[in-house]
């Protein structure tokens, strides 16, 4: 795990700039620093370390082989795999090093050395014969990776902050991205917040002729393609043994280091699987980390210490506080480096910390609502699609511009009869074949309302930026699953856990975005993962194997801060900081947003509270970088 960059440009090769942009993300990689000029090709590379497989300096980067060079941040967990079979045709390592498998790999196959890798990377190989550079990023999308080009300069780098010393860089920002964050409450890539500034896509390579000024981008891995897939055939006891199988193999996987592992451990399936397979074949205890809240309607410790208990781990919690929020928020800006409105980063940072104590390696059990069909709003999909039959032949328009008028006279704004009033009857303006990919996106917890997103923003709305044709899917809630896979899951997650993680330099893993458990679970009938109400049905059952069922059966309160009750209390001086003069026109309904404010603080905005919190994120993230 590090932090990576790199310049193309014959006016920006000082090493000065070079440190400075290495300087930008010493969090990502506190354990060596280097920066390395290839005059010939007009390039600089640079690096900053976080030691974990291989610590020796030799293994330190940029590392080169033959006419290549390379930096790399992630972790390729089959390396030794894929040097032996490199070893037999020939070639010859001298470390213990997944980055120098990666050059070797390359060196061999070419960009399609990828297809061999299981793990999270984002990496970049300059070719000096060639005179290219190439830049991939994983599959999930674990791993960030940006981009900028304007005027024969091309900078790359793990965080938008290490484009700042360059020169050609202009902290332009994007109106079009600043709609997007309103919406989603991220910048969804390839987007980014500023002009001609860019995220490379998960399961993507870029290709850079440095002589002709061109680059090329090219996918290697779809999701789609496998829930595109005919449904296997298979048994669902044999599907279960052969799920925990493939489940076991990646979480052991992601034990690899030559640093101390530990888990996140919450109250919920996902990280109470991935602690069960992992600690019932070994003596040695794991080191399982919780964070709570001193609000029991939000506060799952309880819960993981139980499990704790049960499976004999190590086991240390630590209750968050709003002076521990207090210390945090302001510094979420520079962490996260385009406005993120995911205010679980909070106590994602908290649990970060309290890990970094004892380990420099921890798991998260991210991916697992995406791939086993989890959350709530998955379910509402069957009742939308079959009251979309009823009015088939119904003249749509008609009855969108009469259920949005309803909607308006009838139902309180911020009310959730109004929201969902609005949103169906957009739903029936759309295409019948991308309707349950519009309810998807419109249903799901980060997407902002048309009306109130109206009301505080001046910049337009942004349209659906991906729907799925239904028909190339065989029900409504793969489209929804395979949506959130590629959009919510990559932009909001696990942008999340990665800075988090790295803002105290612990290397963040995600065992469930292995991605062979997806291209599994992918071609499963839905029943086995999603039966009749029954979330996660197979990944359930697996670990009820193990886990009473009883001990595992209470409501999930989510890893979220109490948010409400602070931002009307103690932390009530961020609102009044950021919601007066500060706000800008160029954005902003300004008088609009400061009614909301009072709303909010009388608890009239119903279910739209996100967008305080919303407001607030964009506002410390402004003010903090513009």
């Amino acid at each position: 795990m590090c932090g990576i960059c790199g310049v193309i440009d014959k006016g920006q090769l000082s090493y000065e700039i070079g440190n400075q942009m290495v300087q930008a993300m010493l969090h990502r990689g506190p354990d060596h620093q280097d920066v390395k000029v290839y005059p010939e090709q007009n390039c600089m590379f640079g690096h900053a370390r976080l030691s974990i497989i291989d610590l020796s300096a030799a293994a330190n980067q940029p590392l080169e082989y033959n006419q290549y060079a390379i930096v790399f941040n992630g972790e390729v967990y089959n390396f030794r795999e894929i040097r032996q079979e490199l070893v037999a045709k020939g070639h010859h390592f001298l470390l213990d090093s997944d980055t120098e498998v990666i050059l070797h790999a390359f060196a061999e196959w070419g960009k399609d050395c990828v297809k061999r890798f299981i793990g999270m990377f984002a990496f970049a190989i300059l070719d000096k014969e060639a005179n290219k550079l190439t830049l991939v990023r994983d599959r999930a999308g674990i791993k960030p990776l940006y981009y900028f080009e304007k005027d024969g300069t091309f900078l790359f780098g793990s965080e938008l902050k290490v484009f700042y010393p360059c020169p050609s860089f202009k902290k332009s920002i994007k109106k079009d991205a600043v709609g997007m964050y309103f919406k989603y409450g991220y910048v969804p890539a390839p987007y980014s917040i500023f002009e001609d500034t860019w995220k490379l896509k998960p399961g993507h390579v870029l290709e850079y002729d440095i002589t002709k000024r061109k680059k090329t981008i090219s996918k290697y891995w779809d999701v789609m393609d496998f829930y595109k897939r005919p449904r296997l055939t298979v048994d669902y006891e044999d599907a279960k043994r052969e799920m925990e199988g493939i489940l076991l193999s990646a979480f052991n996987y992601r034990m690899v280091a030559d640093v101390p592992v530990g888990v996140f451990l919450s109250g919920g399936y996902d990280s109470a699987l991935l602690t069960t397979l992992l600690q019932k074949d070994r003596t040695e205890k794991l080191k399982t980390f919780t964070i709570g809240f001193e609000d029991e309607n939000w506060n799952e410790a309880p819960a993981a210490r139980e499990l704790a208990e049960r499976l004999g781990t190590d086991h240390t919690e630590y209750l968050c506080t709003q002076e521990d929020c207090k210390a945090i928020i302001p510094d979420l800006p520079f962490y996260y480096d385009e406005p993120f409105a995911d205010n679980s980063a909070v106590p994602t940072i908290l649990v970060s910390r309290l890990a970094r104590k004892q380990v420099k390696v921890a798991l998260s059990a991210d991916g697992g609502d995406e791939t086993f069909a989890g959350y709530n709003r998955y379910g509402g999909l069957y009742g939308v699609k079959k009251i979309l039959r009823m009015m088939k032949g119904v003249r749509s328009r008609h009855l969108s511009d009469m259920g949005s008028r309803i909607g308006n006279l009838l139902t309180p704004n911020y009310s959730f009869l109004h929201e969902k009033l609005e949103a169906f009857s957009k739903l029936l303006a759309v295409e019948p074949q991308y309707r349950v990919a519009f309810t998807a996106e419109s249903g799901s917890f980060s997407t902002l309302s048309e009306s109130v997103y109206r009301e505080i923003c001046t910049v337009d709305y942004p349209q659906p930026m991906f729907l799925l044709d239904e028909r190339e899917y065989d029900d409504p809630i793969s489209v929804a699953t395979a949506m959130d896979y590629v959009n919510y899951m990559p932009d909001d997650i696990l942008v999340k856990v990665d800075r988090a993680t790295m803002s105290v330099s612990l290397e963040g893993r995600d065992p469930l975005l292995d991605h062979r458990i997806i291209e599994y679970a992918a071609q499963l009938p839905i029943s086995y993962k999603f039966d009749l109400g029954n979330k996660k049905r197979i990944y359930k059952d697996i670990l009820y194997q193990y886990v009473p069922r009883e001990m595992m059966e209470r409501p999930k309160s989510g890893f979220m801060m109490p948010v409400d009750s602070w931002l009307r209390g103690e932390l009530r001086y961020l609102l009044d900081d950021n919601f007066g003069d500060t706000l800008n026109p160029d954005y902003f309904n300004v008088e609009q947003v400061k009614r909301i404010k009072e709303l909010y603080l009388q608890d009239k905005l119903d279910h739209e509270n996100k967008i305080i919190w919303r407001i607030l994120a964009f506002q410390l993230w402004y003010g903090k970088n513009m």
